[in-house]
């Protein structure tokens, strides 16, 4: 594990000594309230890094070293945004393994089921829900994150090569450099609906005022307690415990106490005393699009060109183009377009 400023400056030199690194990230949020960082995997030719984000070191060299390479990543999104958090700037490229899987017409295109195919190897799972803020990572969880890494450079090569040969890297170029831009956008939280959980539209508004109170409640004592919202209270209790304070019962979900309790009491009997005009009003629904007869035609040739493209060239269809991207073309036509990549854009046209 690299947790120290010589070592960490080492490895920044090797990665600049290279053009490409496979990077990977653990990040811990089924342990602690706020999703942090826990390991960085950097995957050279010659060995598979561990990097330790939660020691007391300066992570700037590495993340430096690492924008001046292309960075190999399967799934990039999750750990462009992991990096970013850890202040990286902006890489030089990125090869994302999955899309190029895609693009290449792989039905299976997970990185396990594409280390099988191509390599031989079953890896080993159940590491997904582990603790990676853990020190010292045990044996089990350290293998794991290196073969995170360990086949990336590998499988880029094999899959680069594949779609040289069917004309497409522009096409990966494109899809990857879209994805670079979507992991900087912040994801905020709606005040509004954040807290509307699955069940929450079987209740009525003054149940519906309930939940908002109960749900800030559980954020509280979640943020309070470092852990995870659901290991206070889980979205089917929170629910339940509304609906039964709203018919006037005062039963308590199991496993509240104390000072938790008390709480969360008070936080019902303050919603049940508001008043009618502050229940919040049940979300609108959501209609889907009426078309017009031109806008149906237009959407049936649409669909049928990216379906006889999908099928030429043996391609996932939803990969050209979702049915959402087709019904807003075939309502808002150039503008909506245009929100498509040009290799995406000139399929719909052939």
């Amino acid at each position: 594990m690299i947790d120290t400023p010589t070592a960490l400056a080492g490895l920044a030199a090797r990665i600049s000594a290279t053009d490409r690194a496979g990077v990977d990230t653990e990040a811990d949020s089924l342990h602690c309230y706020r999703e942090k960082v826990c390991l960085l995997q950097v995957g050279l030719p010659d060995a598979d890094e561990l990097v330790d984000p939660l020691a007391d070191v300066d992570l700037a060299p590495l993340l430096d070293a690492l924008s001046g390479v292309e960075l190999v990543m399967h799934g990039a999104d999750f750990d462009l945004r992991m990096l970013y958090r850890l202040g990286f700037g902006a890489p030089s490229g990125v090869f994302d393994t999955m899309i190029a899987a895609r693009l290449t017409g792989a039905a299976r295109y997970g990185y396990a089921a594409l280390v099988g195919e191509h390599f031989g190897v079953t890896l080993a799972k159940g590491a997904q829900t582990a603790n990676w803020a853990i020190r010292p990572l045990g044996p089990r969880l350290v293998e794991y994150a290196r073969n995170d890494t360990r086949y990336l450079l590998p499988l880029a090569e094999r899959l680069g090569q594949r779609l040289d040969e069917l004309g497409r890297r522009s096409w990966l170029e494109q899809s990857c450099r879209r994805v670079v831009g979507a992991a900087r956008v912040v994801r905020e939280r709606d005040p509004q609906s954040e807290w509307r959980v699955r069940g929450s539209h079987t209740l009525g508004r003054r149940a519906g005022a309930v939940l908002r109170a109960l749900w800030h409640w559980r954020e509280r004592e979640a943020e309070a307690a470092d852990r995870p919202p659901f290991h206070v209270l889980s979205n089917a209790d929170l629910v339940a415990a509304a609906s039964r304070l709203d018919r006037g019962e005062r039963a308590a979900p199991r496993g509240l106490r104390g000072g938790r309790l008390v709480r969360f009491g008070r936080a019902g009997e303050e919603a049940l005393r508001l008043d009618e005009a502050e229940w919040p009003g049940r979300p609108p629904a959501k209609a889907r699009p009426r078309f017009t007869k031109a806008q149906d035609r237009h959407l049936a040739a649409l669909r049928g060109r990216r379906d006889r493209a999908a099928k030429e060239l043996s391609l996932d269809a939803d990969l050209i183009a979702p049915r959402a991207a087709l019904e807003r073309i075939a309502v808002e036509g150039d503008d909506a377009l245009a929100a498509l990549l040009p290799w995406q854009r000139s399929l719909l046209d052939g």
